[in-house]
């Protein structure tokens, strides 16, 4: 892929190399992590669907809905339809309880009306189409110099740039409200919260990588631009 696009964008291409290598670690991290994790039960013998229930009614949090997704590593809050959707949802091991706590943390920014939240939920439809768009139409830009292309593809790759780093503050408040969650309500023991810390740490990696990617890709479109 990346000879491909350096034809087009030049020899900078390169400079996507070091967050190629984060993102792959990224998702071997969380993986191995969550694998190795996966294999430990918890000591209270909760499932994390009976986790994410107990903190989510431990925030008077009644109107969201958990359901088990068929999808590995799936796990996700659905805010438009407050549905929390968890892939281990009946296992007791500490990973899926670590998934779910951070999932229901989620579920906790959005009735709190967590502001990053709010905005990440408003701009998936643009982001989305800005992601699949984006450089369809810079490359034809590019191909037939025509550089209003240029800029409406740099316009609408900058709405998932601006994604992936809404993401971040998102994700990382999520995880803290889960760890916070856990140790006040006694769901899981000191041992089994620091498990729960690599396993949302692991995850983390992979939203910073995306950031990364993103952040350089919108970065050489820029200097692509300039060159043609």
């Amino acid at each position: 892929m990346l000879f491909g696009l350096s034809f087009f964008l030049g020899p900078s291409i390169w400079i996507l190399l070091p967050a190629v290598a984060l993102a792959i670690y990224a998702q071997w991290k969380v993986r191995s992590t969550y694998r190795r994790y996966s294999r430990v039960p918890s000591a209270s013998g909760l499932t994390a669907q009976g986790a994410a229930r107990r903190l989510l009614e431990a925030e008077a949090i009644s109107d969201v809905t958990i359901e088990e997704t068929q999808r590995a590593l799936g796990d996700h809050y659905d805010p438009r339809k407050r549905i929390l959707r968890l892939s281990g949802a009946a296992s007791t091991s500490i990973a899926a309880i670590g998934v779910a706590a951070h999932e229901a943390g989620h579920a906790i920014q959005h009735a709190r009306g967590f502001g990053p939240l709010a905005l990440r939920t408003a701009i998936v439809p643009i982001a989305n189409f800005g992601s699949q768009l984006a450089f369809p139409l810079f490359f034809f830009g590019l191909v037939f110099g025509y550089p209003p292309l240029l800029t409406v593809g740099i316009l609408l790759f900058s709405a998932a740039v601006l994604f992936t780093l809404v993401t971040l503050p998102v994700e990382f408040d999520a995880s803290r409200r889960a760890v916070s969650a856990l140790r006040t309500s006694g769901l899981v023991n000191t041992e089994e919260l620091g498990a729960v810390k690599e396993v949302l740490f692991a995850a983390a990696l992979t939203y910073i990588a995306a950031a990364a990617m993103a952040a350089l890709q919108l970065l050489l479109l820029f200097s692509a631009s300039r060159r043609r």
